[in-house]
Order: structure tokens, then sequence, then C-alpha cells
């Protein structure tokens, strides 16, 4: 996970304080504003904020996506700040969220990193901040009014690697978790910040003749959805992105502004299958280009389509009723294989020789299994309530599913017949669309919160993407999303089973 920017600072990380060793600890500093203009990658600028003795820095590590912030500064707390900033000015409601790690052993324990919202670059300003210090204390801090003190609101957990923070009006929530856990959350509701406000990173050293570095990985800026916005009427910017599954780290390589949905991971890894206002399109990933998929007549396509294991065929849903269609993986004319709807596909069997999808039937929404060339369907369930996702295993033996027979929708298995139904997640939240992954030995799913509705994936919503073994275990989190209906509708598990591609949502600003 290091990066040449990682690599660098480390290799650097005494040498600012060494050349700056005139600056003594509790020495007066002039108070001073933020440097000159200077864009550093998705923020407007970066500076100093308030007396820092030492002259504080932000990179972006383009190739890998990540920021680089070194700072100097006495202290965070109290009536005013010092720390180094970047920042962007938005207007409105949002969500910031990062993967946040300290560089070296650093020199006091309370030196801090996180994500800030202020309402000037002012040190006195009024602010809120999700703090993380270099000795594990999690607090959610905030600054009422100009020059008044610094309050905070302390979390249980300690350490943690993945900080977020949002607006909602006058409602700001933190929420901080350990790699693979669930956020923890803490809420303030009477903090009267201006429309216009500075979003971004910092980092204080709490020593203002020490430089202290952070990286910040994951970084994201998101704009919800309108409350007002109308779903599959109205839609928000996309972004294709790239999951290291072990780590977290995540990669944006595609955006559009309105939706981009289910991408497929071709098996020989070279392209990403996906839908984007109804037409199906390839994406070369190594020369990042864009072509779209001749489906003929087929152009309301949804997002459930799925690639047959040796990836030569495709397999599509489309038109009002969303039928079933197959065509070879490089277009042609479809055919159709469900002549009954709706009908949503999910899956191909390993030899090719059947088709898994949801059929609505007599008012029911259950799974069926058909051959893959036409004929006579089966259905696989028969409880009352939604079955849907169905996959298989890449040894043909296992269907994965979601079911909400049991009151939340959770992760179901079955034999390929269809005997031995047997759920497999129980926990608080709606679970979606299992995926096997090519070694067999993972599955990941989307998870939605509780309040949702068990028969529901909405989009725009604050979901994980979690993962456990096929076998079953304890679910943990690879991915904190902005989301949903489209993030991960179709498998989506790179051949080497360690990626993941899935979607991201947010509106601009």
């Amino acid at each position: 996970m290091t990066s040449h920017i990682l690599e660098l600072a480390a290799s650097n990380l005494h040498l600012v304080p060494t050349l700056c060793c005139a600056v003594a600890v509790g020495m007066v500093v002039p108070a001073r504003g933020a440097d000159p203009a200077a864009p550093v990658g998705a923020f407007d600028e970066h500076g100093d904020i308030g007396g820092v003795g030492i002259p504080g820095s932000a990179a972006f590590d383009a190739a890998n996506q990540e920021y680089l912030l070194a700072s100097s500064g006495t202290n965070m707390w109290g009536d005013h700040d010092e720390f180094h900033f970047a920042w962007k000015k938005v207007s409105g409601d949002f969500i910031v969220q990062a993967f946040t790690e300290f560089i070296g052993g650093g020199i006091d324990p309370h030196r801090k990193m996180g994500l800030i919202v202020r309402t000037s670059l002012d040190p006195a300003s009024p602010h809120v901040n999700a703090c993380r210090h270099g000795s594990g204390l999690t607090s959610l801090q905030f600054r009422r009014a100009e020059g008044a003190t610094t309050e905070e609101v302390r979390f249980k957990i300690s350490g943690p690697d993945v900080l977020q923070l949002e607006r909602a009006g006058k409602r700001f929530t933190m929420s901080a978790a350990h790699f693979g856990e669930t956020f923890t959350t803490q809420v303030i509701d009477d903090v009267d910040l201006p429309e216009v406000v500075y979003v971004g990173l910092y980092i204080c050293s709490h020593n203002n003749s020490v430089v202290e570095r952070g990286v910040f990985r994951n970084v994201r800026l998101i704009r919800p959805a309108s409350p007002a916005f109308v779903p599959y009427r109205d839609y928000i910017g996309s972004d294709i992105e790239l999951l290291d599954v072990a780590t977290g780290i995540r990669k944006t390589i595609w955006h559009a502004d309105d939706s981009l949905q289910a991408p497929n991971w071709t098996p020989d890894g070279r392209r990403l299958i996906y839908n984007h206002n109804g037409r199906i399109f390839s994406f070369d990933l190594a020369k990042r280009e864009v072509a779209p998929i001749d489906t003929g007549a087929r152009v309301h396509c949804n997002n459930d389509h799925a690639l047959s294991f040796d990836g030569r065929m495709l397999g599509i849903s489309s038109g009002p009723t969303s039928l079933v269609y197959t065509l070879p993986i490089g277009g042609g004319t479809p055919k159709k294989i469900t002549p009954t709807g709706p009908s949503y596909l999910h899956g191909w069997s390993p030899d090719g020789k059947y088709l898994v999808f949801t059929g609505a039937r007599n008012g029911n929404f259950d799974i069926y299994r058909v051959p893959s060339g036409g004929g006579a369907e089966q259905r696989l369930t028969s409880s009352k309530g939604l079955d849907d996702g169905s996959e298989y295993t890449p040894d043909g033996k296992t269907i994965f599913f979601n079911s909400n027979r049991t009151g939340k929708m959770q992760v179901w298995r079955m034999n390929a017949d269809g005997s031995g139904q047997t759920q497999v997640t129980d926990d608080e939240f709606n679970n979606w669309f299992p995926h096997v992954s090519p070694d067999g030995r993972t599955i990941v799913f989307i998870s939605f919160p509780a309040e949702t509705r068990s028969d529901d994936h909405p989009f725009y919503r604050r979901v994980y993407l979690r993962r456990m073994p096929v076998a079953g275990g304890e679910p943990k989190v690879v991915a904190y999303v902005y989301g949903g209906q489209g993030s991960i509708n179709v498998n989506s598990w790179a051949p080497d089973s360690k990626m993941l591609a899935f979607v991201s949502n947010s509106d601009s600003f």
C-alpha cells in the first residue's frame, strides 16, 4: 500500500524540522492567513491557517489518488487554530470522507488530522471538524462562533482510519471506523454555519517547532441528491471505481454527469461492461476508452446484465417489461430467451447451459432457471416476498441470492436445483446482490441501512460494500459508499479475485 508519495515523505520526514530548528517550542508566531491560491487534487486551494511556525504543504499523487499534508501549528483548540488546510469552497449540504494515516511515530501524541468545515480562513473561524489524534483519541470538535471556545464530543472508538463528515442544514454528523467495521457516529444539531463554507483536509502537529505529516486516501467530496429528486427520472453524477478488496483502496477511473450503472469485469481482465442511459458500453481499462456494444433494437437495457463464464456471451434485460436476451459479447442481434416478463437476468451457469433470473409471475418475485438457448423456465424459489440477485458459484453447485422472506433482505444460498435453501446473513442491514469471486472463496454484497424498505434498493444512499467467506462468517466492510441502485447490481469481480468494480454517486458542486 506504500505509494511513491508516501516513500518520498518518509525519506524526508525529519528534513524540515532540522532546517527550521530556530523555531522554539512555545514561541509566539504572528498569525497569518492562508498562502496564495494553489490547487491540489479536488481542492481549489491549500495553505497555512494561523500562526504556524514552519510553513506547511499539500501534494496530490494523481497516480495513486492520495493527498499528503504536512504542518506545524500549536493546536486546533481554544479560541483559534494553527494548521495546514486543503479546501474547496462549497455551498449547501455535502459529505466528505477519507482514509487517514499519520506518517511516522510523531512527536506529540495530540497531533491531529482529519476533515473540517469552516466559515472562513480566519484562525478563529467557527468550524466543525472530524478529528483523529496521534494518541488515538477521536472526537467531533466544533466552535460555534468567531473566537469562541472549542467544544468536542468524544468517540469510544480509538484510532480509526476511516473518517466521514456530513452536513445536512444545521445538522453535522461525524462517522468513524476501523477499516472493515461499520461506522460509529456522533451528531450535533445546533452549529449554525453559513450556506457557503470551506470544506477539506487538515493536519496540525500540536508542536510549533515540528512538522507532522499524514496521508489521506479514498478522499471523496460528495454532494447528496436533492431530497426532491424523482427516482428513475432525475439522476446525479456517477463514477466507476476500482477497489482493492483487501485494503479498501479505491481509484476513480471514469465519470459521467448522469447515470452509469452495473459494471461487469470481463474474464480476460481487459474491460468493464456497463450500462448508460439504456445502452451497453465496453470500457477498455488500459486505454481508458469507451465503445458502445451493438444490442440491435434492444436500446432500453436496465442494469441486470451478465457475462458468461467464458466471456463470449452477454445476457441483457431490456424493454418496458424487461425480457431476457443473449448476444455475442462483441455485439449482434439479441436472441429473446424469456417470452414473459418482467424477467431480470443475474447470472449464467459455469457451463453456459443455463441462465438464472428474477421473474415476476402471478404476483410474486422468484428465482427461475432457463436454458441459455431458450426453452421452458423452471421455478427455483416459491416463498412469499422478493427473491432476487441469483448467481452461481464457479463450480456450478450452488446459487447465491437475496430474499426478504424473513423480514429484512438477507443473503441466501441453495443448491443448483433449488433445494437446500439456507439463510447466510442475519443482521440489521438489508443485504442485496451477493457476488461470488472467481476463485469461489468470497462473496461481496451491498448493505442498505435498516430503515430502507426490504423490497427496495434505491439510488443515492449511504451504503456499505461488504465481504464474507462463501462458507459463512462475519461480514467485513470493504467500501463506504454513497450509491445504491446500480452500484453492484451485477458481478463485478476482477478475474484475479482481488479487485472489484462499482459505481458511486455525487451531484456536481
